[in-house]
């Protein structure tokens, strides 16, 4: 086998390429395959060829044949060395050469005889093989930063012409600069096949972006595509230098909570064995790169560092906060105070950080923080504080009950026990109106429907129940809480009753019409009576003073006082 040069092959080449400017008409043919060398007859008619003969050159002036054909006669094989066995004719009187050799490549002629002319047709031949393969063989098993280290070598075998190989990195083409990129490429040629094995090795000094780097080597044949070697990577080594301490916990967090510090060095390989500071104690971890606090508590609060065994001055730091919220309402829970009283309401908070603070009343938002500087029926009922700082939140509670001064008055009473019929007129509503304090519970001495009580507002609730009654009853409410008692009764009709009623007391007030109008007729009546008998009483009276002669002034007050009870007895029957 002979090793040449990269520059032995593009002379080669070149030669070839100058065959081709002469003028001589180049074929190509592919190693191992049978290829075509046309006999370029031009303008002549294939019946007027009366010999085709085919030839090539074997060099220091010599030919040698390979086949003869006449017209109308079958083809003649006259090759006796290396074509023998490898030759025929094809259509318009073309040579076929099948397993093509390198050593095919040389000059084909074509012979014919036309009446009394002989003329011949030269034919160049170059063969062409492609690379078998390409791979990267001898791989470094690391590539260490700032050192020129042999990355590998690159193998194209068996080829026609020698390939010429590129280096990739990540698909980009590696060029040779003297310092961090060093490229050497030979060529062996087999003395047998003649084909050339092209070796290319890469030396390379690394840098850190080269640790998921890809590498491959190219190469692009004269007839087909490109061939690329499968790419590989390569561990990068560096020393580490920088390092970071990274935390892990529950956000927030909170006492009881755990933390785990983890140490990152950029160093390759990683280091394993690190130091962690945690607040004056050392802890040496090896083969790991965490260590897990557990159950922190507001104390932990503070700075934590992570350190190489190998190298205590590479350390990196981390202030870690446990998050804590403590608030104290005093007074809180269920109290009882008396109307007129003040009441002292604080809220005492403890926090790690900023927080804020927002107050209810019976579920209800209120602008700011209550104050009693003298309470009243209306302060009675829950007060709700929540304080959040962050994700973080505290609630406590006053359940206030304001009672009268004087505890007689906080007894509960019924100031009002009604009734009244429904709107639809098929059912009735009892109302129950009391007063005390704390709110008294209220009870019925029947079962109704759509019980509905208003909110308790200044020691006043109002009670309702609905019901339909199928009969007359006697319903009570009672009223209740810890100072005392009271209950009270109303009567209910049922709805049949009230309806008997009504046509009842419709027909009676018809006969008392009819009673008003004859005692009316009938005082008339007296009335007429009366007068007529009055003046036949006066006419008679007269006569009887004539005859006896009685005074006229006795007559005259008889005369009155009859008059007057005449008057009386109208004013009655007008009545």
């Amino acid at each position: 086998m002979h090793l040449l040069s990269a520059s032995c092959v593009r002379a080669l080449l070149f030669a070839t390429l100058l065959r081709q400017v002469s003028g001589l008409e180049t074929v190509v043919g592919l190693y191992g395959e049978t290829f075509e060398i046309p006999c370029n007859i031009g303008a002549m008619k294939a019946e007027d060829i009366m010999i085709t003969k085919w030839k090539y050159d074997k060099g220091a002036g010599l030919s040698g044949d390979l086949l003869v054909k006449q017209r109308d006669q079958d083809v003649s094989i006259s090759a006796t060395d290396e074509y023998k066995g490898r030759v025929s004719m094809g259509a318009n009187s073309s040579l076929l050469l099948s397993a093509a050799k390198l050593t095919d490549q040389r000059t084909f002629t074509c012979m014919v005889v036309v009446g009394a002319d002989i003329p011949e047709y030269p034919v160049n031949v170059v063969i062409y093989k492609t690379p078998a393969g390409l791979e990267i063989s001898d791989k470094a098993d690391e590539l260490e930063i700032g050192k020129l280290t042999k990355l590998g070598t690159c193998v194209a075998k068996d080829s026609n012409p020698a390939a010429n190989i590129t280096w990739l990195k990540n698909n980009a083409p590696l060029v040779a600069d003297g310092k961090g990129v060093s490229i050497q490429a030979s060529v062996l040629v087999d003395p047998d096949t003649g084909l050339s094995t092209t070796t290319s090795s890469l030396e390379i000094s690394a840098e850190k972006e080269d640790a998921d780097a890809e590498f491959a080597c190219s190469t692009r044949p004269i007839v087909g595509s490109e061939l690329v070697s499968s790419p590989a990577t390569f561990t990068i080594t560096y020393s580490t230098e920088n390092i970071v301490l990274q935390v892990t916990a529950q956000e927030p967090l909170v006492e009881g909570g755990n933390v785990t510090l983890k140490c990152l060095a950029d160093g390759n390989p990683a280091p394993t064995a690190f130091n962690f500071h945690l607040k004056g104690e050392l802890v040496k971890v090896e083969n790991a790169d965490t260590y897990t606090i557990t159950n922190v508590s507001r104390d932990s609060t503070g700075e934590y560092k992570c350190s190489l065994v190998d190298d205590p001055t590479m350390e990196a730091s981390k202030d870690i906060t446990v998050s804590y919220l403590d608030i104290n309402l005093s007074p809180s829970g269920s109290i009882v105070k008396k109307a007129g009283q003040a009441l002292d309401l604080t809220l005492q908070i403890n926090a790690s950080g900023d927080s804020k603070v927002s107050w209810t009343k019976d579920n209800v938002k209120l602008d700011k923080e209550p104050e009693f500087t003298k309470l009243t029926f209306a302060d009675s009922g829950r007060y709700e504080c929540e304080v959040t700082m962050g994700l973080l939140s505290q609630k406590d509670f006053l359940e206030l009950v304001v009672e009268e001064l004087r505890p007689v008055t906080g007894v509960p009473v019924i100031r009002r026990l009604s009734k009244k019929r429904g709107e639809d007129g098929s059912h009735k509503v009892l109302i129950c109106e009391v007063e005390g304090s704390p709110k008294p519970a209220v009870s019925w001495s029947i079962n109704g429907t759509s019980l509905d009580e208003s909110p308790f507002v200044n020691g006043k609730i109002t009670h309702k129940i609905t019901v339909v009654p199928a009969a007359n009853l006697t319903v009570s409410c009672s009223v209740s809480n810890e100072f005392g008692a009271d209950s009270r009764t109303i009567n209910v009709s049922s709805l049949i009753e009230e309806v008997r009623m009504d046509k009842q007391d419709q027909s009676d007030d018809n006969d008392q019409t009819k009673l008003v109008v004859g005692v009316v007729v009938g005082l008339l009546l007296a009335t007429v009576v009366i007068g007529l008998a009055y003046w036949v009483y006066m006419k008679k009276s007269k006569q009887g003073s004539w005859k006896t002669g009685e005074k006229e002034d006795g007559s005259s007050e008889e005369e009155k006082k009859l008059e007057e009870k005449v008057e009386e007895n109208s004013q009655k029957a007008e009545v």
